[in-house]
């Protein structure tokens, strides 16, 4: 079984930062992308960032410019750095990873269990 386990949420006031971090464990052979998405009730969830294992990124034009994903592939690491936070940021954050489990194993994806972010004053 694959773990991804969240921490760093929070409240924080408008203007603020927060650094969200995400370690993946278990039975990985290896992960492409990882990658945060977040959501809000009553809404679908939506990406937020990716980083895929050679270090190509891709961003929300929401986020674009205050928010920065970084991984650690050793480590089966992803970071999120967020700056600039605004009200409408707030929301549960999920970590994910398409991965394998074996080498030429099927991709799958994961999902944390996710992380509050509440921007308010």
């Amino acid at each position: 079984q694959v773990q991804l386990v969240e921490s760093g949420g929070g409240l924080v006031q408008p203007g603020g930062s927060l650094r969200l971090s995400c370690a993946a464990s278990g039975r990985i052979f290896s992960i492409n992308v990882m990658g945060w998405y977040r959501q809000v009730p009553g809404k679908q969830r939506e990406l937020v960032a990716g980083i895929t294992s050679g270090s190509s990124t891709n961003y929300a034009d929401a986020v674009k410019g205050r928010f920065t994903i970084s991984r650690d592939n050793a480590k089966n690491t992803v970071d999120l750095q967020m700056n600039s936070l605004k009200h409408e940021d707030t929301a549960v954050y999920y970590c994910h990873a398409a991965l394998r489990e074996q080498y030429q194993g099927p991709t799958r994806l994961s999902w944390g269990q996710g992380t509050q972010v509440t921007v308010s004053l």
